[in-house]
């Protein structure tokens, strides 16, 4: 199950990688640009520290291996939230503004059906960011399943259309690279299938449009300069597709996702979560995962996972 290892471990080496330099600009890092594991910076954490997109990706991970249901989905992110669950050292290094709100409702017992932030300015990449082990569940599950449970799982903390979108095209792409398709083919394979099938939802034009470099043009193609690296769930997805795709091995596309700049951390875990199933774990650089914070129970989550009966 290399892939599945390789997933866990892209998205957590990934996001450590982007961890010290999260919030710094592009022209910062030109000058000093990341080139493994460092400590301190930003958040002034030990080198292999990760954040919440690890943190929460993980949440996901354990509640698939039980099986799917969203109330305890919903309890294992409050318990990140109020106890440091899987966090990398028992705190929490950041929260987003819509994660927190929602979570804030899930305490107060609102259902998390409708705890989410649903207006058009709570799109930025909380849902994103912990998106990616679901791929493993979803794979033999028909389109409309599929999307619904991106749906679903998306609302706890964003339920505007606009991050469903994102989470889905990620999702439909990364259950292409699990069937071993050339990144390129996948690419253009899943322009095709997010684009037919969401023609035929109630959506918005204008929200499509949003998604236009992604879903009608080839980001691949787009310099650097044009490519955006903020926390917005649209520019994150564009800064990793871009930096995966232009990119031979897991090393050269996770440092070029986190020398973006800006949020490092979260574009890094989903180059990394790309990288790490498409290459397959042998092809992290085994001293960036030595590096990493509770590594023993990474390992552990990872077997577990691969021998889940929800996803094999």
């Amino acid at each position: 199950m290399s892939k599945v290892k390789g997933l866990i471990f892209g998205i957590a080496v990934g996001d450590s990688l982007g961890v010290p330099v999260e919030f710094m600009s592009r022209k910062h890092l030109k000058a000093n640009p990341v080139t493994g594991m460092r400590s301190y910076g930003t958040h002034h954490q030990p080198a292999g520290t990760w954040s919440d997109d690890t943190s929460l990706s993980f949440c996901l991970i354990e509640q698939l291996i039980e099986g799917y249901h969203i109330h305890q989905l919903s309890k294992r992110f409050c318990d990140w939230y109020q106890y440091g669950y899987w966090s990398a050292n028992g705190e929490i290094l950041d929260v987003g503004i819509a994660t927190r709100n929602a979570i804030d409702r899930l305490l107060k017992g609102v259902d998390p059906r409708q705890s989410g932030e649903c207006d058009e300015y709570s799109n930025g990449n909380g849902s994103l960011m912990r998106m990616l082990p679901l791929a493993f569940y979803l794979k033999n599950k028909d389109i409309n399943e599929r999307f619904a449970l991106v749906k679903e799982i998306s609302s706890i903390t964003h339920a505007h259309i606009r991050s469903c979108i994102g989470c889905f095209f990620a999702l439909e792409f990364l259950l292409l690279l699990i069937k071993n398709i050339d990144k390129f083919t996948a690419y253009h394979q899943t322009q095709e299938t997010v684009k037919h099938y969401l023609s035929t939802q109630p959506i918005k034009a204008s929200e499509l449009e949003l998604y236009s470099r992604i879903l009608f043009e080839d980001i691949s193609l787009l310099n650097e300069e044009e490519i955006f690296s903020s926390g917005y769930i649209v520019h994150t997805l564009e800064a990793s597709l871009w930096a995966f795709l232009t990119t031979d091995s897991f090393q050269e596309g996770v440092l070029k996702g986190v020398n973006l700049g800006g949020d490092a951390d979260t574009v890094g875990s989903i180059v990394g979560g790309f990288a790490g199933c498409y290459y397959g774990f042998e092809e992290i650089p085994t001293e960036w995962v030595a590096t990493l914070a509770r590594l023993n129970d990474i390992i552990d989550l990872n077997i577990r996972f691969g021998l889940s009966p929800n996803i094999l």
